[in-house]
């Protein structure tokens, strides 16, 4: 699979049901996109080289970074290290409880005995296990990383289980439904926790590992395998018709399961690389994707410090342009990209009033390069715009009814 390319994949539940040739989001609830219309909004260290990357207390002697993994090269080495920071997220609601009971029903009247027709009626209510997910500790005084699809319910209750079986009450401080990526605060004071490695240095082919609560039950659960590719765009659905798109994910074989959202994705140092996602419905196909750590880090330091995620636009939606998206519509260009409309009739091309507005940028316009970097598959126009910040000014070329030409734009705050 081409990293221009969609595949259809689901957000796992552990009660969800598979759909042959799908993606599942991995937590109670999943998420699919359409049109491969994005809104906007390598190197490997010698062993002992790749510093992690601490969301808090850097340094601490808390922080689970993977000491003395580059002298043992140990996966059993790292799960240690590691696991006292992964956590196991418990659901809970109130469902109703509903007795039965019978009523006389006699159609043919008179003396006859008639039957005795079951009936049901809610007698109160019960505190029930609904749903689980994974997460971890990002620092030691409690604050847990998860997906936002696995906290998606305002009317449950979360509880956080450590891999000691220490208990906490947990409360959610926010959620950014567009990474997909919520923040929890628990009652802990001398938490482990893990540090995020630098995701621009991943490389396919390097091994990894995945922690999480496997189906709900299986809690810490631990899976190895490789990188498989960088900058995936994925179409992962909830299996309730819900849609949306996830680019730039990093895709593993290690084996993925439901209700591994908001677990880890390892490097062999114990940092991590990905937040779990999503993964094919097919078993034997082994394919997994996890949130690049560099995007997770930027939105959970951004809802700590301003306690949302602060994510700049230029409010615009778009194709990247690939050799088979030119040759079909008679583009000039095989790279960057193509301003172009959604699905819906109010998914316009241009965000009205949006900086992609307010300088001119209209639909069928192909972005070429922003700041003098050029848009390509391997370089999606999301990543440069992210890797900026709300009232930056950005220059970008465009081939606007083919010619060259070069705009103007102040980033803002995407709403």
């Amino acid at each position: 699979m081409e990293n221009n390319q969609l595949r259809q994949v689901f957000f796992f539940g552990f009660l969800g049901a598979c759909t042959a040739n799908a993606v599942l989001i991995l937590g109670a609830v999943s998420y699919a996109g359409a049109n491969g219309l994005f809104q906007d909004g390598r190197f490997l260290s010698p062993l002992g080289e790749r510093p992690g990357e601490g969301t808090s207390g850097q340094g601490d002697t808390n922080s689970v970074i993977g000491d003395g993994i580059s002298r043992q090269n140990s996966v059993v080495t790292t799960v240690a290290s590691a696991n006292p920071a992964v956590v196991s997220i418990v659901i809970s609601k109130d469902v109703p409880v509903m007795e039965q009971y019978f009523e006389n029903y006699n159609p043919f009247g008179g003396n006859s005995p008639g039957f005795q027709i079951p009936q049901y009626r809610q007698n109160g209510t019960k505190k029930q296990e609904v749903g689980g997910g994974s997460g971890f500790f990002v620092s030691a005084d409690g604050y847990v990383v998860t997906n936002a699809h696995v906290v998606h319910d305002d009317t449950a209750e979360y509880t956080v289980f450590s891999n000691d079986g220490t208990k906490y009450d947990a409360k959610v401080i926010a959620k950014d439904t567009v990474l997909d990526i919520a923040l929890l605060k628990v009652d802990a004071k001398d938490a482990k926790f893990l540090a995020f490695a630098n995701s621009d240095e991943v490389q396919v082919g390097e091994s990894v590992i995945a922690i999480g609560n496997a189906l709900g039950e299986y809690r810490n659960t631990v899976s190895a395998g490789i990188v498989s590719g960088l900058a995936r765009s994925v179409l992962a659905s909830t299996g309730y018709g819900g849609a949306e798109t996830l680019p730039n994910v990093i895709q593993t074989d290690a084996a993925i399961n439901p209700g591994n959202s908001g677990g880890p994705l390892l490097d062999l140092y114990g940092n991590v690389i990905g937040v779990n996602v999503a993964a094919s419905a097919g078993s034997a196909e082994n394919i997994g994707f996890a949130l690049p750590a560099n995007a997770v880090k930027k939105a959970i330091d951004s809802i700590r410090e301003n306690g949302r995620v602060i994510r700049p636009y230029i409010g615009v939606r778009y194709v990247p342009v690939t050799q088979e998206i030119k040759d079909s519509n008679n583009l000039d260009v095989d790279y960057g990209a193509l301003v172009l409309r959604g699905a819906k009739a109010g998914d316009l091309a241009v965000i009205p009033g949006s900086p992609a507005d307010k300088a001119g940028i209209e639909e069928n316009d192909i972005i070429l390069e922003i700041n003098g970097e050029k848009v390509t598959a391997d370089v999606p126009m999301a990543n440069i715009i992210n890797a900026h910040a709300v009232g930056e000014k950005l220059k970008l070329k465009i081939l606007h009814d083919g010619k060259e030409k070069t705009v103007e734009l102040t980033l803002e705050e995407q709403k």
